[in-house]
């Protein structure tokens, strides 16, 4: 039963003594560790089955990927996100799961949250097992907020009441190079993407024909994030360009910051113990979130299908998501496993990460994601600088993305 053409990566070495080598493809090194940990368990059960981990940088990871695709050379399992799934699924690359998942025991549709299912489902087929999901939060540096003197940001605020801390952290007189909040213009997912949401607005309507940036409501659902940049509260884009605003939390740049519980490996290595994690500011007395999440898929070029499918469908059963969710890194994916990880740091409020699913939105995305996204670069980076108008910037957006949108539907 093979798929696709041309020779994988893992079948170089063969299957030697009747051994089957198979490669999973991960990009983050603070997940590979526990990745190997979950593939050692299932080779103890499956002996004949040995699998390896190729790491490789976000940066290069995709292109990667495309480029061995190309040649018919892709790893076996291959961590993917919401953002590439749908473009990826359209190119070939990715095999379709629907079949084997409906004739195993995983029972995705009740262990797992539904917009994690959606976001892997392409015209009605399934193309990865949910891994993990990530939701929002606002994580603050306890240092600097003792000595600017200034209360601690409490769970449930308000979008105002956020803005009026950062006034107050500003008018304490922070040290030089140091703001209250950092708005990147690729932070919606984090940032703008739910509060949009949250004025009634949208960036993709339901069938992905059209775009939402002129909306008024999108508009007004953007502007406040960007208001905290062209008053000052924030670094400029430049500023940020030069350091990314996840290194300006971790060198303690910045009071506080919007991100995903996926950055809490890494902030521990230098502020364990000096950081805070209290909910994102609610809008409109809305608390709505963006939900995201990765998945295990199998290549359409796998020399291994049988082999590859099970181990993709093992790591969504309850014994591989709890080696995960264990490890602290990330959330497991798996509704019966997801508490577990509440537990991993006892000194972090991680179950706020937990609360936000109920009211989360998933992440806008569709075939076209990556050609939309350098238009929306081009225009809202204008905005972020102070050149032309947020309003401007988004009347720019509208033409050039329902173009790409008119351009992917036609295919």
């Amino acid at each position: 039963m093979r798929r696709g053409g041309g020779g994988n990566s893992s079948s170089d070495s063969g299957s030697k003594g009747g051994k089957v080598e198979l490669t999973m493809a991960v990009w983050d090194s603070d997940q590979e560790p526990v990745m190997q940990k979950m593939a050692e368990a299932y080779t103890k059960e499956h002996p004949d089955v040995t699998v390896k981990t190729q790491l490789t940088t976000w940066t290069e990871y995709w292109t990667k990927l495309e480029a061995s695709a190309m040649g018919n050379s892709s790893a076996d399992i291959i961590t993917m996100n919401v953002l590439h799934v749908e473009e990826y699924a359209d190119a070939g690359i990715l095999m379709d799961l629907t079949d084997a998942e409906k004739e195993s025991d995983l029972k995705a549709s009740e262990n797992f949250p539904a917009p994690l299912l959606n976001g892997y489902t392409v015209e009605g087929k399934l193309y990865g097992i949910p891994k993990d999901f990530d939701t929002n939060a606002i994580f603050y540096n306890k240092e600097i907020f003792d000595n600017a003197g200034v209360e601690y940001p409490k769970d449930g605020m308000t979008f105002e009441e956020f803005r009026k801390l950062c006034e107050d952290l500003d008018a304490a007189g922070l040290p030089e190079g140091v703001y209250p909040v950092p708005v990147n213009r690729n932070s919606g997912q984090t940032t703008y993407d739910a509060t949009i949401y949250a004025n009634d607005g949208y960036i993709l309507n339901e069938d992905n024909t059209e775009v939402g940036w002129d909306d008024p409501k999108t508009i007004g659902g953007i502007q406040p994030w960007l208001d905290l940049v062209l008053d000052g509260l924030s670094p400029s884009l430049e500023q940020m360009a030069n350091t990314d605003p996840d290194s300006m939390f971790q060198g303690g740049q910045v009071a506080m910051y919007l991100s995903g519980n996926y950055m809490i490996p890494s902030y521990n290595k230098t502020l364990e113990g000096k950081y805070g994690i209290v909910s994102r500011p609610t809008f409109n007395g809305k608390n709505t979130d963006i939900i995201n999440g990765l998945a295990f898929s199998v290549s359409a070029f796998t020399e291994h299908p049988e082999e590859a499918v099970d181990f993709a469908l093992w790591l969504g059963s309850k014994e591989a998501q709890t080696i995960q969710a264990e490890a602290g890194v990330v959330i497991s994916a798996r509704n019966d496993c997801q508490d577990i990880y509440v537990g991993t740091h006892p000194d972090l409020n991680l179950q706020v990460f937990l609360d936000n699913v109920e009211n989360a939105e998933l992440l806008p995305h569709c075939k076209a994601t990556s050609e939309l996204a350098q238009v929306e670069k081009t225009y809202l980076e204008q905005a972020w600088m102070g050149e032309i108008t947020l309003e401007e910037a988004c009347k720019k957006i509208k033409p050039e993305a329902d173009a790409i949108l008119d351009k992917m539907n036609a295919k």
